[in-house]
């Protein structure tokens, strides 16, 4: 059976939303991520997607707090997500995580808040390393066994007091979401995954919008984002089947795949540091790719996943952490 995204529920459609388009901060450099915040905004973008991990909330939050006072936007104008890192799954641990997240981006409470990876590692306290990354303070990581039901219990604990309106999840394969979703209270509003043609994730991601979940896509241009990571894949962007596309439609290939994205009932996750890319890459709202267009890129699969911990947790770090099934 084909993916359908006109079968999704429309409030959990990319393709129903008046506007879809998410902008992201993970490796946005400190020193100009205020301004990428502040032009984001002024480009048009009101979902903001941010972490703890990615060591730039503060600065996140001086761009908000500037687009505010210069009336870009009002907060409730705003849909921001916030993540809570893996060394602060234990139940005491999630509050203070959250309570920092609110205070490095200047806000009262956040739109959404989502477990980041499903995978807990030992507490590293706020006063020695903030953000704790990947390791301890002796360059170790270290992994617990713990149940990540506990981890949602005290989410739906600071929905309930009104400290974030949603919470969801981050890299969840279906068993692990099968599996929240048999025990919760709240159910996850939705879910952001690893998602381009090279990873279209088809059954993951419809069954999640069946459940009513949204699905946002990250890492929509593939490789792209880790090639300044020591990734030598070839860019989705340079896709000759991209480009074609792209040049029937007089469009940029950069244009082709968040409007595939769209297409798919998700919400593309786009980030760039130059104002003309911000404007560049919401401009997809005045072409649709074909049935044979769609086919055509969702025939690049080849379950080619970039953000594992698997592969670079081992690679640098001595440590195996698979979350995801193998391909």
């Amino acid at each position: 059976m084909e993916y359908q995204a006109s079968k999704i529920p429309a409030e959990h459609n990319g393709l129903m939303l008046a506007d879809p388009l998410v902008f992201g901060f993970w490796k946005v450099p400190n020193n100009i991520c205020a301004d990428a915040c502040y032009n984001a905004i002024k480009a048009g973008y009101r979902r903001l997607d941010c972490a703890c991990d990615y060591g730039n909330e503060k600065e996140v939050g001086e761009g908000l707090t500037r687009a505010f006072k210069d009336g870009l936007c009002k907060r409730e104008d705003i849909f921001v997500t916030g993540k809570l890192w893996n060394t602060y799954h234990k139940k005491e641990h999630v509050p203070l995580a959250l309570a920092r997240t609110l205070q490095d981006l200047q806000l009262d409470y956040l739109d959404e808040y989502l477990i980041h990876f499903p995978i807990t590692m030992e507490f590293v306290p706020f006063e020695q390393k903030y953000p704790p990354e990947w390791h301890n303070m002796e360059g170790k990581m270290v992994v617990l066994n713990h149940d990540i039901g506990e981890t949602w219990k005290a989410m739906e604990d600071l929905h309930k007091e009104g400290k974030c309106k949603e919470i969801g999840i981050c890299n969840f394969s279906t068993q692990l979401l099968r599996q929240l979703l048999s025990s919760c209270s709240i159910r996850p509003s939705t879910l952001q995954i690893e998602l381009h043609p090279e990873n279209s994730q088809k059954r993951l991601a419809r069954f999640a919008q069946e459940q009513g979940m949204r699905v946002t896509s990250f890492s929509i241009f593939g490789a792209t984002s880790y090639h300044e990571l020591g990734n030598t894949s070839q860019s989705l962007l340079k896709n000759e089947i991209v480009v074609g596309i792209a040049k029937s439609k007089s469009k940029t290939p950069a244009q082709v795949l968040v409007r595939w994205s769209i297409q798919r009932g998700t919400l593309p996750l786009c980030k760039s540091s130059k104002a003309e890319r911000m404007v560049e890459n919401r401009d997809v709202f005045d072409f649709y790719l074909t049935e044979s267009d769609m086919g055509e890129i969702d025939g690049l699969n080849c379950n080619r996943r970039f953000n594992d911990p698997g592969d670079f947790c081992e690679a640098f770090l001595e440590l195996i952490a698979p979350f995801m099934n193998e391909r």
